[in-house]
């Protein structure tokens, strides 16, 4: 069986609030670790992450632990990231395990053609500022300086500040019609590369979409309405919600 989920947003709000989505999306791994062969994480997993040389965040350990815990027994986690955790380095390879991807993937599961992607920076060339800030912030040159000049506390209370900011207006204002871009998107590469599915996180609400080229499945995201896709090693794939009650 093959998992995918997004948008995690471990750390954000509260402390209650934080510890109880961290239990939430733990128990989920522990639930799929029974029959699992790769687990994708499809960005945000951090709500803020910014890695030294060496330090790490604080906190997140009953997470890291499981996903140390996977992989050591031979289940494969891979982790995309997101628009709030660009800036991951070599710690969760080398502690947990877990492969790291910086960019969108093809990849056949289950005998289908998978393109997956975190969504953050596709189709915003109609928004410039957008687009400046996500070239800012993939900057190796403003990473190595902010690393330099900052120090962890303070640079974990502004990207938390930030990153809280940011989670927020996204969320007040995401409907339907603003997966029609992603949507796009995904059509225009089916009908270049032949893809069976396109999966996206991102965008914080569930949805299963079929285009005329291909499937696009929205991941939705984990604080008030967890959802997660489940492929089966025959490539019925499926949208599912987790049961908080």
């Amino acid at each position: 069986m093959y998992y995918f989920a997004s948008d995690i947003h471990l750390g954000a709000g509260d402390a209650a609030a934080a510890r109880r989505v961290e239990t939430r999306f733990v128990g989920w791994l522990d639930a799929v670790s029974s029959d699992a062969e790769a687990v994708f994480l499809l960005g945000d997993l951090f709500d803020f992450w910014f890695e030294y040389g060496r330090v790490v965040p604080k906190g997140f350990v009953r997470t890291l632990a499981k996903l140390a815990d996977m992989t050591s027994h031979g289940i494969r986690v891979v982790f995309f990231t997101g628009n709030h955790d660009m800036w991951v380095g070599d710690y969760l390879q080398k502690e947990c395990g877990v492969e790291v991807v910086t960019s969108p993937m093809f990849i056949e599961l289950g005998g289908k053609r998978l393109f997956l992607a975190h969504g953050d920076n596709i189709r915003v060339d109609g928004q410039p500022m957008l687009k400046l800030m996500n070239t800012a912030f993939r900057s190796k040159v403003l990473r190595f300086l902010f690393s330099w000049l900052v120090h962890p506390d303070l640079a974990m209370r502004f990207g938390q500040w930030w990153s809280g900011h940011s989670r927020k207006s996204h969320g007040a204002v995401i409907d339907r019609s603003m997966l029609a871009p992603l949507k796009e998107y995904a059509d225009e590469v089916a009908s270049q590369r032949n893809v069976d599915c396109c999966i996206f996180g991102h965008m914080h609400l569930a949805a299963d979409i079929e285009t005329e080229h291909t499937r696009v499945i929205f991941l939705g995201e984990w604080e008030t309405a967890p959802a997660y896709a489940v492929m089966t090693d025959d490539g019925e794939l499926a949208l599912k919600y987790l049961n908080t009650k």
